[in-house]
């Protein structure tokens, strides 16, 4: 009963007539501020489909609502699918029927698809930040790459590192067990040595560094700061954070400030939007309309 009524709280958008509707959504926890709607609405437009992105904000339902209330309620609707966001991107595996091998690699997922009365997982952020990478930080050593955070974001970024042909990453995440588990799956599906886990920061700039990954929540509006200490930062290092509110992080302001090359989170956040609407309409989108898009946007003033 419960599902029902959330789905009935979301029979808000009346579909205009001769477009295709499709209605989609995102799950996650303080996503109010999330420039994702906007984006797919505009490409969908742009398509001419009566395109519909609404949120499922954790921070605004019921602390009982549950992922599996959520997926039923979407699917009642008549959703196409479902965008999934921290911190939900391990924890809705075990209620898909099927995930896809990229998915399953990565041990989180990202877009639900609801197709032919089953929820089918995919993971869009390990080649949206692959992409990212390769657009943008063409000729960036990969010899050695430090990466924070083994969460579900962490997990697609370590991949996407993998393949963009990092010699070896160097995880470290507060949980220790976390990174482990993470170091293996790199291990398994890229060969042995490919990632290793650092009890201590320091430790994991010993010897040199290429680059740095942060894959954490620290920099976000709502937790700013430093994810480590800034003197780790040297000038020889690039620095990419998955943080895409704001655009610059005090991270990548701080490595600016040294002379690192930086990236900033907003290409994997156009990039795995692009795949998640391919898989949601079966169209191929334009990623630099899209792109346009979510750079239209417009950071408030933290004043």
């Amino acid at each position: 009963m419960r599902a029902k009524a959330l789905a009935k709280a979301m029979r808000d958008a009346a579909p205009v007539a001769g477009r295709r509707s499709v209605l989609v959504g995102l799950l996650g926890h303080g996503i109010r501020l999330s420039r994702t709607p906007a984006m797919h609405e505009a490409e969908g437009t742009a398509l001419d489909l009566n395109y519909m992105y609404r949120l499922f904000d954790t921070a605004d339902l019921a602390s009982t609502t549950t992922v599996d209330e959520v997926l039923r309620a979407a699917e009642l609707c008549g959703f196409a699918g479902l965008n999934i966001t921290h911190p939900f991107k391990v924890q809705v595996i075990p209620h898909l029927h099927e995930v896809s091998a990229a998915a399953h690699a990565i041990g989180a997922v990202n877009t639900v698809v609801f197709r032919d009365g089953k929820r089918i997982g995919h993971n869009t952020d390990f080649w949206g930040f692959a992409e990212s990478f390769r657009r943008s930080m063409e000729g960036a050593a990969l010899d050695y790459v430090v990466q924070l955070g083994a969460g579900g974001a962490g997990a697609a970024v370590a991949h996407g590192l993998a393949d963009c042909g990092v010699g070896e990453l160097r995880i470290y995440d507060q949980d220790r067990t976390r990174a482990d588990v993470l170091a293996t799956r790199i291990n398994a599906a890229y060969g042995q040595g490919r990632a290793v886990v650092i009890d201590e920061l320091g430790n994991g700039f010993e010897g040199g560094v290429s680059g740095l990954v942060n894959t954490t929540p620290v920099g976000m509006a709502s937790r700013p700061g430093l994810p480590l200490p800034g003197e780790l930062v040297g000038p020889d290092l690039w620095v990419a954070d998955i943080v895409y509110f704001p655009l610059e992080t005090e991270l990548l302001r701080h490595a600016a400030s040294m002379g690192c090359r930086t990236l900033s989170g907003s290409g994997m956040a156009v990039f795995q939007a692009v795949r998640a609407f391919q898989h949601f309409t079966g169209l191929t989108p334009d990623a630099a309309r899209m792109e346009a898009a979510f750079n239209a946007f417009e950071e408030p003033d933290p004043g």
